[in-house]
């Protein structure tokens, strides 16, 4: 059946993700490659351009986040500068302290250096979180002694926006003479953020979540605290992160950091679409709280709905959200932060993050979320275009093998490295609309990618383009390998078709 054409908006409501660059920032990083691209480090008129860029733009975050501008360094993202901060725990151990306290709800550039800082001997403690994913107090007192060096605590979480009582939490930390690492990434532009107010010793921002470039972060060190380099080769940030800064990110940044809306806005649209998803699916959990939380932020659980096949939908209306958990990773992995905060793994693989945004090119406004909530009550009310859904159980050598179906492989080249693609698939390399026109409309489609998450989108995607019958498959190929392996080893690899370039090739 062709489904019947239709305009519809593009409404971006995953702004923790990313946000899309103010034109005025585009033109300033464009201006500052023309006009100011010498080296900063050196000494003539067009290097000194260069250097006053960057002092500029030192003393611009450092007034925002109401800090000395000789306490900024510059980097090339948040996780780096996370990073820097974690993995110097290694070598420098003051007072001979070798532990570090975490929040279990960071940033996946904190979890996953903690996991390295491990392997290396550095013993590591997680604190607990509530339902609503705060750190307690009492818990934290509990645990630190005198061999606890650092404590990580987040100021905003990425996933459910729950906003951490910092200054208090610092308090218990220095007493105890440990140093505290915050990231402020989800926080800097959507609540006030002064880094003295707050008593971290590091704090770590990125500029592409805040209408800025991406490949720019910044890292803010306490007078006094210690820091090691975590690149060497050069004396470029004050010795401490060796490179030629990429003057025209940083003028870009500073751009941004200017064109910075009043804090804490757009609450009320927030809560109009919590309000409006509370109606229409009354059996919606939302773990995101009403207070202490970031304005534009809201995590929903769908009881019974996969969250890739929500997400599919919603793309396929023009609408685009993230998932709680990252998609089409090495393992069909649920949230950690979902976790932490007590959530089953099958009841974080139905939750949905809305983030909205309160400015710039794509500022979301009342007709955007009045938009979201049609889309939803379309799909929960059994009007949305169907699409077949395939437990990997279900994908036996008789349908593999079936003349009229035609196996559609979505998946990155090093995702095919790891596991082979289904007997008789056609394999798309990415972006995979490049070959939705080879994709036959009069067969059964099967889509599979490698964790279950991208399938859904192009499932829809293909639907909207007039094919009849599509399915997907839950779990994608690790799923099926799991359920199938005795199958999986007997044709892995075999009759595998390559669409490239336009052409279908064995």
């Amino acid at each position: 059946m062709q489904l019947p054409f239709r305009l519809q908006r593009f409404v971006y409501l995953d702004n923790n993700a990313t946000t899309e660059p103010w034109s005025r920032v585009v033109k300033v990083i464009a201006r500052t490659l023309r006009k100011a691209w010498g080296n900063p480090s050196s000494l003539y008129r067009i290097a000194h351009d260069s250097a006053h860029i960057l002092e500029d733009a030192r003393n611009v975050l450092a007034q925002v986040i109401n800090a000395e501008s000789e306490e900024i360094l510059f980097t090339g993202c948040a996780s780096e500068a996370n990073n820097q901060v974690l993995k110097m725990q290694v070598d420098i151990k003051p007072d001979g302290r070798t532990a570090v306290l975490s929040s279990p709800i960071e940033h996946a550039s904190i979890m996953t250096s903690l996991e390295y800082l491990q392997s290396r001997g550095v013993t590591v403690q997680y604190l607990s979180v509530d339902t609503l994913g705060r750190v307690g107090e009492a818990d934290l007192r509990s645990k630190l002694n005198s061999n606890v060096a650092l404590v990580c605590i987040m100021l905003a979480n990425n996933e459910t926006g729950v906003i951490q009582r910092v200054a208090e939490l610092t308090n218990h930390a220095h007493d105890a003479g440990a140093l505290v690492l915050c990231d402020c990434v989800q926080a800097l532009g959507k609540i006030p953020v002064d880094v003295k107010a707050l008593g971290v010793d590091y704090a770590t921002f990125s500029a592409h979540k805040i209408h800025g470039p991406k490949g720019i972060g910044a890292l803010y060190v306490r007078k006094g605290a210690p820091l090691a380099p975590f690149l060497h080769g050069g004396h470029q940030e004050h010795g401490l992160r060796a490179g030629t800064e990429s003057t025209h990110n940083i003028a870009g940044f500073a751009a941004a950091l200017r064109l910075l809306a009043p804090a804490v806005t757009g609450r009320e649209l927030a809560q109009e679409l919590r309000t409006g998803i509370a109606r229409l699916c009354p059996q919606a959990v939302f773990h995101s709280a009403q207070e202490q939380s970031l304005p534009n932020t809201l995590s929903v659980q769908f009881p019974g709905t996969a969250n890739s096949v929500l997400m599919g939908f919603l793309d396929f209306r023009g609408v685009a959200v993230s998932a709680g958990s990252a998609c089409n990773t090495q393992a069909n992995e649920p949230s950690h932060v979902l976790t932490a905060m007590g959530l089953s793994a099958e009841a974080a693989r139905e939750t949905i993050r809305f983030s909205l945004a309160a400015s710039g090119p794509h500022a979301t406004r009342g007709r955007d979320v009045r938009y979201v909530l049609q889309s939803l009550e379309e799909f929960f009310g059994g009007r949305a275009p169907s699409i077949g859904m395939l437990y990997p159980a279900q994908l036996e050598e008789r349908l593999l093998f079936q003349d009229d179906v035609w196996i559609f492989d979505v998946r990155h080249g090093y995702d095919r490295l790891l596991l082979k693609s289904l007997p008789g698939a056609h394999e798309a390399s990415y972006p995979y609309r490049r070959h939705y026109g080879q994709v036959p409309k009069n067969k059964h489609i099967i889509v599979v990618c490698q964790a279950g998450f991208d399938a859904p989108v192009v499932a829809y995607a293909l639907r909207a383009r007039g094919v009849a019958q599509v399915s997907f498959v839950m779990a994608g190929m690790l799923g099926w390998k799991l359920q199938n392996a005795t199958l999986y080893q007997k044709h892995a690899g075999q009759n595998i078709q390559v669409l490239a370039h336009g052409e279908v090739t064995k």
